[in-house]
């Protein structure tokens, strides 16, 4: 195989990722240009390096010392960016987590990652305050976009107290830098953690030489930062070419973002899945989706529906560009081409990612045969935090294990059929649930769909369906009648849903993905 190394970024060893993210920046002269634009605040390249300085000479002051955790629940503002660069600027590792999570869930997450320092975005306090005393590692509390908690200084006042003149701490570049937990689509997540390194990869291999992002592009990304698709979306590639992010901290409802799109006039747009389908359906979408500047979009966190890519270059004008990546690889690593999209195929690899289709067994599998997808790269995390037998599993060597089945077809190009845990055989034949899905969504019924395999009455499994409906339709036997015959025809007669449940909504993680699990569950 292709030894795909000689793409890779060179590093050095010692080496933090700050040097290329800020300190390139203002060397190039962007000190006075727009990093980051929220809603109430514009941050300058100058300004983000100060403040990330202030921030990381702040939480040293506060007895935080390097390699321990701090949490960030923050919604994205400019102040998200400020403490995750100021964390590295002082190698201490933040960990972003998710703003859409119960205090279960946030109980289970910081004490896993045993965070002495939480930093809160103060819409967010009321979530997180019943079980901040039940957390024995957790020393500080630091309260954004608000008033301070307890005897802890809010953010704004800790930042006017700490040093501008904070000096980068010399760190290694396989050193750990940040962790991200998993979306959590298969159980409770896991937290990855992630080198220095690997920003500068995945900003220089997907953003720049795959995308074509650069210095005049205004960047909106409707995934958030604290997902790793949406951290390097907002993040880590606009500040790898001195471009200008734009930050929505609320929700990204279809109002909002075409809001967003029609003000402040974005060039690159990165979505997901269901918000694209979403969109679709808002009588106010049209040309650019609102922006003038609109010159691509881009999607990730499940396989775009070949029938939504269609519409959406009709509709809007503009191509969207699928790929595949995970938490565990940072970001994308299989991926379509600006100059060569093919709607329905998630690509082929991203320079410097080498991947692989392999059966149970280990062994390469040709074309159009189905397997789980490996990929290689420079990427790839370090581990899981504390789950050495997941770990083991997913992070073989050089590769690492996706979770997806795919196949190659004769074009070279892959084929997503499926989440590992989600296939399963009718007749002998696979049946890959996003084949059914993406069939059910060409019907005009049809908003979003999910499929799980359910038992027949002899133990057998079958396709069932679980159907979210667009305005207008309502749910009979011949609008059921309509959907099975719909599959049949367009996707194979032994894949049509023998059962079909119409839902208000589905089951989703906060980043949009369908959780499965969550439907086979309930069909039980």
């Amino acid at each position: 195989m292709e030894d795909v190394s000689k793409e890779w970024v060179a590093v050095p060893r010692h080496y933090n990722a700050v040097t290329d993210f800020i300190d390139r920046n203002l060397a190039e002269g962007r000190a006075d240009k727009p990093a980051f634009i929220d809603p109430h605040q514009t941050l300058t390249y100058g300004g983000l390096n100060e403040r990330a300085a202030r921030f990381g000479s702040a939480l040293v002051g506060l007895g935080v010392h390097r390699e321990q955790r701090i949490a960030l629940v923050m919604f994205d503002t400019v102040a998200m960016p400020v403490a995750f660069w100021g964390a590295l600027k002082a190698g201490i590792v933040p960990v972003p987590v998710n703003t859409l999570l119960a205090a279960d869930q946030y109980r289970y997450i910081l004490q896993d990652c045993r965070a002495v320092c939480l930093v809160v975005s103060a819409g967010l306090l009321d979530v997180l305050s019943p079980i901040l005393d039940d957390l024995p590692d957790l020393r500080h509390v630091i309260v954004a976009d608000g008033d301070g908690w307890r005897d802890d200084p809010k953010f704004e006042d800790l930042l006017a107290q700490s040093d501008p003149g904070f000096e980068t701490v010399a760190t290694i570049a396989d050193e750990t830098a940040f962790w991200l937990y998993s979306s959590g689509s298969t159980g409770m997540p896991k937290g990855v953690r992630h080198r220095h390194a690997s920003l500068i990869q995945t900003a220089d291999l997907f953003g720049k030489r795959v995308l074509g992002m650069h210095e005049d592009d205004v960047i909106y990304s409707a995934a958030k930062i604290f997902f790793a698709y949406g951290l390097g979306n907002a993040m880590s590639f606009p500040m790898a070419v001195g471009a200008t992010t734009l930050l929505l901290p609320g929700r990204p409802t279809p109002d909002a973002v075409i809001d967003l799109m029609k003000t402040r006039q974005p060039s690159l747009f990165f979505g997901v899945p269901t918000l694209y389908t979403a969109l679709l359906a808002h009588p106010a979408l049209g040309s650019g989706a609102g922006s003038d500047a609109l010159r691509l979009c881009v999607s990730a966190g499940e396989a775009l529906p070949q029938d939504v890519g269609e519409r959406w270059k009709a509709r809007v004008g503009c191509d969207i560009v699928d790929g595949i990546g995970s938490t565990e690889m940072l970001h994308i690593f299989v991926s379509n081409r600006p100059d060569a999209i093919t709607y329905g195929a998630s690509g082929s690899p991203v320079p410097g990612y080498a991947a692989r289709i392999v059966d149970d067994d280990g062994r390469d599998l040709g074309v159009d045969e189905i397997g789980e997808l490996l990929v290689r790269g420079p990427s790839a995390g370090d581990g899981y935090w504390n789950q050495r037998a997941k770990s083991a599993a997913t992070f073989a060597g050089e590769w690492t294990h996706t979770g997806d089945k795919y196949r190659q077809g004769a074009d070279g190009l892959y084929y997503y059929c499926g989440r590992t845990d989600d296939m399963f055989k009718v007749s002998g034949n696979w049946v890959s649930p996003f084949d059914v899905e993406s069939a059910l969504m060409t019907h005009s019924a049809v908003l979003e769909a999910a499929v799980v395999g359910h038992p027949d009455g002899d133990g057998l499994l079958k396709p069932k369906a679980f159907v979210v409906l667009n305005d207008g339709f309502a749910a009979d036997e011949a609008l059921f009648t309509a959907l099975k015959d719909h599959v049949k025809a367009a996707s194979g007669p032994w894949k049509y849903p023998r059962w079909i449940e119409i839902r208000d909504a589905l089951p989703k993680t906060a980043t949009g993905k369908i959780q499965r699990f969550k439907l086979r569950e309930a069909a039980e």
